[in-house]
């Protein structure tokens, strides 16, 4: 140490419990306070032999390069029961595997509906009958390539968004959005969801198939990229988004042969509907965690979901295990005459975009978010630092210009998550527990650390017997 060393005040450190920081700063220190926990008790062993098994560290960046290399477009609009092969009866839904005795609230609510909407019931309670009589079958909307909001729900009948991935091959899919409050996918089923769900049938999905056919496939990836460097995060506000989206639909749409009053009316929803691209940015996201996928050794997530009941995860290197815990509350900001009480467990499909690196982890670019999930721009801009911690890589295309167009916080590494206590963010809507009530608030929320370790122990069990040594 130099005397100019000497001369400098000095710094100091702090990790762990506070008291030591605390201590300082009432003696007028100001500490560097770094947020340190032990490894989850129990996990070491699997965690340490996790980490040193040749080939973890390669095979989870081998995920994260396919993870952001994947580039997916918007190619078409079908029927679910055309691309999905689903059948009437057969009802897909968000989150890991559930079934009618354990569904939640808003899935009963939206599966009600999509029985009704369907026409396999006249009534919701002739719809309710059914499906406690076992005469419906469930499913996850990822064991068929697919992502859902909230409940999630798809049905035969319902138009799906298809992509396909450039780089790698795939396909993902999803429903296409109903706009906010009293909707399907929050649990809602009066007659005017049900109608509106068979106009989105009749004119929309057929309108968006034809618009298509004249602008060939449209580049979602680089439209949430220009959408972050205008105030989106992609997940929960997607304002720039789908005002970028309509400019590409609406001189396509004018070439199409529609009638004119479908055309007014396609626009005009939407134009009203901020959220209409979220539902984009989910199967693109889904297409390029797909892409990461069945990547032996493996730590890094490939999906992350909830069904109002539990919260699961899946892992590259784990194949389609599903590591599921209890569905954890979102902490938020209620609509009028609703609050705490009103709220149903977290649930939905959305939490893919997180995996792909925006939604919670890129709030840094949408400061405004805090306006509709709580907190405050510092807190947005410390959730997205915070997301660095657990993740192998920063995402080449998208970037935050608040923080000096760095790339987003990509790839979740389970090894990290448990290592550091570290959970992801994620920003998502409240949906009402009661069947029927919809959309109740909007805020955030982590997953449990249980799943995590879980995740870990299993990539332990899988790895080879007496390949780790010490470094």
């Amino acid at each position: 140490m130099t005397a100019l060393d000497l001369d400098r005040a000095p710094v100091v450190v702090t990790a762990g419990v506070p008291l030591f920081a605390d201590e300082l700063a009432a003696q007028a220190v100001t500490p560097i306070r770094v947020d340190w926990v032990p490894p989850a008790s129990g996990a070491e062993a699997a965690l340490k032999r996790v980490v040193l098994t040749p080939g973890t560290a390669a095979a989870t960046a081998e995920s994260a390069r396919r993870l952001t290399t994947a580039r997916a477009q918007w190619v078409d609009v079908r029927p679910a029961g055309e691309v999905l092969g689903l059948e009437p009866g057969e009802f897909l839904h968000a989150g890991p595997p559930v079934d009618w005795a354990h569904a939640c609230g808003p899935l009963r609510g939206a599966l009600l509906g999509a029985i009704v909407y369907e026409g396999l019931a006249d009534t919701i309670e002739q719809a309710e009958r059914l499906a406690e009589q076992g005469a419906i079958r469930l499913a996850p909307c990822h064991s068929r390539r697919a992502v859902g909001p909230m409940a999630g729900v798809v049905s035969a009948s319902m138009p799906m968004s298809v992509f396909e991935e450039t780089e790698y091959g795939g396909r993902s899919f999803c429903t296409l959005n109903e706009g906010l409050g009293k909707v399907l996918r929050f649990g809602a089923y009066a007659p005017e969801v049900i109608d509106r769900l068979r106009w989105i049938q009749a004119v929309l999905g057929p309108a968006l198939a034809a618009v298509l056919r004249v602008t060939g496939p449209i580049d979602i990836p680089m439209l949430i990229a220009q959408a972050l460097q205008m105030g989106d995060e992609c997940h929960n506000r997607n304002r720039a988004a789908t005002s970028l989206l309509v400019r590409d639909l609406a001189p396509a749409l004018l070439e199409t042969d529609l009638p004119s009053a479908d055309m007014a009316a396609v626009l005009r929803f939407i134009v009203g509907n901020d959220h209409f691209f979220l539902n984009l940015s989910m199967p693109a996201s889904k297409a390029a965690a797909d892409s990461a996928r069945d990547i032996p050794g493996s730590a890094m997530v490939v999906a992350m979901a909830r069904n109002g009941t539990e919260l699961g995860i899946q892992v590259s290197g784990t194949g389609d295990e599903w590591f599921t815990a209890p569905a954890p509350m979102v902490e938020g900001l209620f609509l009028p005459g609703f609050g705490p009480d009103d709220a149903n467990p977290d649930l939905g499909d959305s939490t893919i975009t997180e995996t792909a690196g925006i939604g919670g982890f890129a709030m840094a670019a949408a400061p405004a978010i805090v306006r509709f999930v709580g907190g405050d721009v510092a807190s947005a801009l410390a959730n997205s630092r915070r997301m660095y911690e657990i993740t192998v890589t920063e995402h080449p295309l998208y970037q935050i210009p608040a923080m000096g167009f760095r790339g987003t916080p990509t790839g979740i590494d389970v090894t990290k998550v448990v290592r550091t206590g570290v959970l992801p963010i994620i920003n998502t809507g409240i949906a009402g527990a009661q069947p029927g009530v919809g959309q109740v608030g909007a805020g955030l929320v982590s997953p449990p650390l249980s799943v995590f370790v879980d995740a870990v122990r299993s990539l332990a069990g899988r790895a080879p017997a007496d390949t780790t040594k010490e470094a």
